[in-house]
Order: structure tokens, then sequence, then C-alpha cells
């Protein structure tokens, strides 16, 4: 082996895969196949390669990369909410990106995360990143029903995964989901089975797969425990703080004694409402949310627990295996929910049901 050593007079911007190829005595390909983390090089040699491409400060061309490779190794993360909903929001979004990140991370990708508040930033995203080709795959972060962005995507043959089912193109976009509506359903239940008998629901957004799936999950279990269904008894929501507590002092109107709320963060507007008013919880009115956020243990909520940062991980792995090839086509992944008892709900030992 070589010995040759960064210094003034050699930068690193000056190497290139000779120069690395020759320090670690392999050849040419072989660096080639390290920096775009592909197959067919042991554990050893890659990490010898890795060692002098980290000792000589390299860093590949990525234009160059492109070139060779057709890959950019970029995903794109998009969340089509307002920027209002995702920095409402404290610890969905973020456990999620978390998992999406260490996944990528994991298999040497980058991700680029946009934010889509509106058609207009649909349409920048699609002339300044897509139209030059500037990352692999697109992740869809969020679930609003009927996006026109998904077919656009599919049209040009770019790799998709979503969070949560894609509705008629479930056959074509990678996806990991929840059974939304059956958990909602066990909530619903859970709140009867506590003596319950007014149970009021707080949706999610209804333009959203989840807070649609979520409501039929309610209403699913009034039909089953043969309680009438009452318009007056839902509120819809936004999955804001705010839309909670602004649902929970429109029931209190409609005398409710319970209330299934779409997730944590309305249950804790909610629960901020009925504090302000001195409306005993769980004496009065009985709390129950969706998400497990670490927010719902302060507050002793009872909740529908989701894995949300293996959720983001998984939808990435699946979407870097169509990428790379690994999978001819769109799979998806259905993940457990249970249901977390803690005070909320007045149930007295918190447990797993």
């Amino acid at each position: 082996m070589s010995k040759l050593k960064p210094n003034a007079n050699h930068k690193a911007k000056d190497l290139n895969l000779e120069d690395i190829a020759r320090e670690a005595g392999v050849s040419r390909a072989t660096v080639s196949r390290v920096i775009n983390n592909e197959a067919y090089v042991s554990e050893e040699t890659r990490q010898r390669v890795q060692e002098v491409i980290e000792k000589l400060g390299y860093t590949p061309n990525i234009r160059g990369r492109i070139l060779a490779t057709g890959r950019t190794n970029i995903i794109g993360v998009v969340i089509p909410q307002s920027l209002a909903t995702v920095f409402d929001d404290q610890f969905y979004f973020p456990t999620l990106l978390n998992g999406v990140a260490q996944a990528a991370n994991q298999r040497n990708y980058a991700m680029l995360l946009w934010i889509q508040e509106s058609s207009t930033d649909e349409e920048r995203f699609y002339e300044r990143i897509l139209k030059n080709h500037l990352m692999d795959g697109v992740l869809l972060a969020s679930t609003q029903q009927d996006n026109p962005f998904i077919p656009r995507l599919l049209d040009m043959g770019i790799p998709l995964a979503m969070v949560e089912h894609p509705h008629q193109w479930a056959d074509r976009v990678n996806f990991v989901t929840v059974d939304n509506q059956a958990a909602a359903c066990v909530a619903t239940k859970h709140l009867y089975q506590q003596g319950r008998r007014k149970i009021g629901h707080i949706t999610g957004a209804l333009n959203n797969i989840d807070g649609i799936k979520r409501l039929e999950g309610y209403k699913q279990a009034l039909a089953e425990l043969g309680i009438p269904y009452r318009d007056e008894f839902v509120f819809e929501g936004n999955f804001e703080s705010r839309s909670g507590y602004k649902g929970m002092r429109a029931l209190l109107e409609a005398h409710v004694d319970a209330v299934f709320c779409a997730n944590d963060q309305m249950a804790v507007g909610a629960l901020k409402a009925l504090d302000e008013l001195g409306v005993r919880v769980p004496g009065d009115i009985a709390i129950v949310g969706f998400d497990d956020l670490p927010t719902s243990e302060r507050n002793k909520l009872t909740t529908i627990h989701q894995p949300i940062h293996t959720k983001g991980a998984q939808v990435t792995h699946l979407l870097l295996d169509q990428i790379e090839g690994v999978s001819d086509g769109a799979r998806h992944a259905l993940l457990e929910t249970h249901l977390v008892i803690r005070e909320t709900c007045g149930a007295s030992i918190t447990r797993r049901a």
C-alpha cells in the first residue's frame, strides 16, 4: 500500500478514485462500489476503503456519481401540511422523521425535507427538484385523500412511498400503515366499558385518511354497541391541539360524558379546556387519544399506541429497496397498535388491552 497523505499541496478536492484505490490496494471499481453502497464488496475491504476516504478527506463528486450510477442517494420527504400543523406537532412528525433519517443514514442516503402547504409549493417542488433529478425517490409523510401529487409522481416513474394507505394507488405505491379503524373502535369501546354512554369524538382532518378511518372506527363501535350516532357528539378537528380545545368546549354543550380524540395533540387541547373550566377528568368526562406521544404519559392520557419511529424507518426501507432494485414493485406493511390505559379513561389499572 502506498503512503499517500493529504497535505497543503494535495487537496482533497484533487483526489480521484484512482488515488483512493491505490492507497487502499484495491481496484477503482471496488472504490466506486463502496462509495455507492453497492454489493459484492467484503466487509473488510469496505471498511479499509472507507478508512482511506476518511483519512484523505475525499468527497465524491456528486455530479459524476449521478452520471455514473443514475442516482443521487437523496430521498425527498414531503409533508403536505401547513407549517402551523407541522410546528404545532412537537412529537409525531419529529419522531417519524427520526425513523426516516436513521434508516436513510444506514443505507448511505441523505434526506431533503419539503413542507408543501399549497399547489404553488407543489409546483415549486416539481420545477426545482424533480425536473432537475435531484432525488431518487419521494416519501409522502402525510395522508391527504386524493392528493394530485401522487399520480403526478407515478406518471414520472419516480419511486414513491407513503405513511398510511395510498387509497386507489395501493398497488403502485409503497406504504406502511396501522389499522386506524380497528384501533379507533377499540378506543371507543373501552370508554363504553368504563360505563360511559354519551361518547363524543373529536375527529382529525377529514381530507386525511387517518381522520376518515378513525371516524369510521368510532361509528363502527357505536353501531356494534347499539348506541345511536349523533351529529352533535362529533366535532371536526384538524389534528392540532387548538382544535381539540375548541372541540372539547363545543362537546360540553352537548353534555357528553366521554370523548375519543383522533390524536394525542387534540386530546391535550381537550384536557386544557376541561382544566380551565374545572371539569373533572375522569370523574365528569373520560378522554382517550391516539398515538401515545411522550406528552401522553405526562398527562396520564389513555391512548392508542402506534409505533411511529418504526413506521418511519420501515417505509424508508421499502422506498430504498425499490430505488435499488431489491424489490420489483410496491410493497406494504401493517404495524400493530395497542391500547395503553392510564388515568384519563377512569380505569384504575395501567395495562395493555
